[in-house]
């Protein structure tokens, strides 16, 4: 006798995560190079003290904490176990076998994942040639069974971001039923003030939901809290079909420490935003099309180059985050990180 799992699953892609390679540096993740500051260490090991204990499975502290930060409701805010779990709960709660699901693509490559898992349906949406959401066509696609849009801004794996304008133009001609989902997971590296706050958006919208997370800015990516600001009706079906307890305690204390260091933090985005422009003008400056990043990465789209462009930088001893037939994925790491992969780069043959 053998167990029977839904015949869908079979062509579900696995999600790939960034190699690790002993020896090597890792620039395949989009992880932040320093790790939590010390008061987010000791919260951490305080909070390990007490895991005989159930998590608060509502983040009771962390919503009180994210409402007074944000200036948001705190019955318009959802905790989740990082921004991915969110998007499929957004899924979940969205969407029936009936309903579809609107991404572009290339995007983040857990979209396609949480749809089918879901038992929605998926459409997809080129890029625009200069590698950006084309928001025109992602609003053409929109049909009758649509109940959910997803924009990565700035978009993973490409860096690119959309502008104020055409983002409140493209929100405000999305029909009704249409919930637009706003992925703002690197919104802490944005230095261009023309790419919109999706939280001051939303605040204003109903058909807006906005989503971040501690993963990426916070360098909390081994914990997994990420956060949803919506309307209150999607709020509260956000937590709903959250699974209890899946935020635990530690990740709780880690979130709130960080948000009580949070300029120091922010700071240190910054930072990163500095070296990620310093990193794009030294590929182009070698020969490379990078398009403009407002993340912790650079995308280097080097087509049908990029699975030899990934096994040169190996050879280099950096492991970078190549998507077959697209593009590759460089995460910003620090200073001496960044002189390892420019040499690396410099010396490819394309």
């Amino acid at each position: 006798m053998t167990a029977r799992t839904r015949a869908a699953l079979e062509a579900l892609p696995g999600y790939v995560p960034g190699r690790t390679v002993t020896g090597a540096i890792k620039l395949a993740s989009n992880e932040v190079p320093a790790g939590p500051l010390p008061s987010v260490v000791a919260a951490i090991a305080d909070a390990g003290a007490a895991v005989n204990r159930y998590p608060d499975t509502a983040c009771t502290a962390l919503v009180e904490a994210l409402s007074a930060r944000l200036d948001v409701p705190a019955s318009r805010l959802a905790v989740g176990c990082g921004s991915v779990m969110l998007c499929q709960q957004l899924v979940q709660a969205t969407c029936t076998e009936a309903d579809e699901v609107i991404f572009a693509w290339r995007s983040f490559e857990a979209y396609p994942i949480v749809t089918q898992v879901s038992g929605a349906q998926q459409r997809t949406v080129a890029l625009r040639a200069d590698h950006v959401h084309d928001l025109d066509a992602m609003l053409a696609a929109i049909t009758p069974d649509t109940r959910l849009v997803f924009v990565c801004n700035p978009n993973n794996p490409t860096g690119t971001a959309v502008r104020r304008a055409e983002l409140e133009r493209f929100l405000d001609a999305v029909p009704d039923g249409v919930l637009v989902a706003l992925d703002e997971a690197y919104r802490e590296f944005v230095s261009d003030s023309d790419v919109p706050d999706g939280v001051e958006l939303a605040l204003d919208r109903d058909n807006l939901a906005v989503l971040r997370t501690f993963s990426k800015a916070y360098g909390l990516a081994g914990l997994r809290v990420g956060y949803c600001v919506a309307s209150e009706p999607v709020a509260e079906a956000l937590r709903k079909v959250y699974v209890p307890f899946s935020v635990n305690s530690v990740a709780q204390a880690a979130a709130l420490a960080s948000l009580d260091a949070a300029d120091e933090m922010l700071a240190r985005c910054g930072d990163i935003a500095v070296e990620r422009d310093r990193v794009r003008d030294a590929l182009i400056d070698a020969g490379y099309e990078v398009p403009e990043s407002h993340s912790n990465f650079v995308w280097l789209p080097l087509g049908d180059r990029t699975t030899a462009f990934c096994e040169h930088c190996l050879d280099h001893k950096v492991v970078v985050r190549g998507f077959a037939g697209d593009g590759v994925r460089v995460t910003v790491g620090s200073p001496d990180e960044n002189a390892v992969l420019l040499d690396a780069a410099r010396t490819f043959t394309r």
